[in-house]
């Protein structure tokens, strides 16, 4: 696909997953072991596209820190900052002038997906679409705008939000547009483009088709979605060609020390540096560089910052842990708690069950 160059919208702050995204956008947290951007990226490239826009805001400088102009990965990077939040449709037309091919791929920056991306652009072309948007059948569309779809995959309405959805079919953040729909785009302010660009567009009789499918697909805009999607690619459920290591139970990085009697399963990344003591448990967890799990502690479905430590006997379960904050030893963190950076909680000092 070399007559096809990608965006990625890379721009948001990523409040829902504070404080980890304090330090570091959420498209570049460590993610089975690199940047959650390195995987979108390697997908894009496997697919044949050769040049990548990235549309940034929030601490942009880290994006190009590591990726560079591209080509230690076999790609071309530009880097388009916004002033102002522009939303998605905003977004999109702010690199507008940075585009040369007449097919442009967009993706959300948070997306963990597994679709077949020439075939979304055959489906463009195919039916000589204006935009294509990836459709994805999710069990439970209730959280999820729906897009119904007719015989031919034109695209027939964008529904919010409902308790009766009329179908399973969801955005799925990614699109194919043509470049002429992104110059008509408003210039300077925000735009969403499922409740303005897209509508408009059939509103005006365009050609809006939908490629459909069941591929796997994640939004990674949660902790807990964020600690499933790097389990799923650490176990290889998810596809990415940017895993440094094969797939398995757990992918230990260089410099980590585990125990021999410690478990580390379920899809865990352990990061570079990271020690984990005898008897330690550690089930499908996020353990950044190097964090400690001491003796006998138990750490499931949970983000361990970086440099931060659970100290022995300690439980940790769906909590976020910020980078350099010490869980005491014994203490118990469940169900959604989030501590912030450098957060000292004393032995014992939090618990949801009796001290015994």
């Amino acid at each position: 696909m070399d007559d096809v160059e990608a965006v990625v919208l890379v721009g948001g702050k990523g409040t829902r997953l504070r404080p980890l995204t304090l330090s570091a956008p959420k498209p570049m947290l460590p993610t089975a072991g690199v940047p959650f951007l390195a995987h979108l990226l390697s997908r894009i490239r496997s697919a044949g596209v050769r040049r990548v826009v990235l549309g940034t805001s929030y601490l942009a400088e880290t994006f190009s820190d590591y990726f560079g102009d591209g080509s230690r990965f076999d790609m071309e990077i530009e880097y388009v900052v916004e002033d102002q939040p522009l939303g998605t449709g905003g977004g999109i037309r702010n690199v507008a002038k940075h585009l040369t091919t007449d097919d442009v791929l967009v993706f959300n920056g948070d997306v963990l997906a597994g679709t077949d991306l020439n075939a979304v652009v055959r489906t463009h072309r195919d039916t000589s679409a204006d935009v294509t948007l990836h459709l994805v059948k999710v069990q439970d569309p209730r959280a999820y705008g729906c897009v119904p779809t007719d015989a031919s995959g034109q695209v027939l309405e964008f529904l919010e939000k409902t308790e009766d959805p009329p179908t399973d079919q969801i955005n799925a953040g990614c699109y194919v547009f043509r470049r002429s729909v992104i110059d008509s785009i408003p210039e300077g302010r925000p735009v969403s483009v499922e409740r303005e660009t897209f509508p408009g567009l059939l509103a005006a009789g365009a050609r809006v088709s939908g490629h459909v499918d069941n591929a796997y697909w994640r939004d990674m805009g949660t902790p807990a979605d964020l600690v499933h999607g790097s389990a799923d690619l650490v176990r290889g459920v998810a596809p990415s060609d940017a895993l440094p290591g094969g797939t398995g139970e757990a992918l230990v990085l260089a410099d980590a020390v585990v125990d021999p009697e410690a478990f580390v399963f379920g899809g865990t990344t352990v990061g570079r540096g990271v020690r984990i003591g005898a008897g330690a448990r550690v089930e499908g967890a996020m353990l950044f560089d190097g964090a400690v799990i001491g003796e006998g502690a138990v750490v499931e479905h949970s983000v361990i910052g970086a440099g931060a430590r659970v100290e022995d006997g300690a439980l940790v379960n769906d909590t976020v842990v910020g980078d350099r904050a010490v869980i005491g030893a014994h203490c118990e963190l469940r169900e959604g708690v989030r501590v912030w950076p450098d957060v000292v909680l004393p032995p014992h000092g939090v618990r949801f069950s009796p001290d015994v």
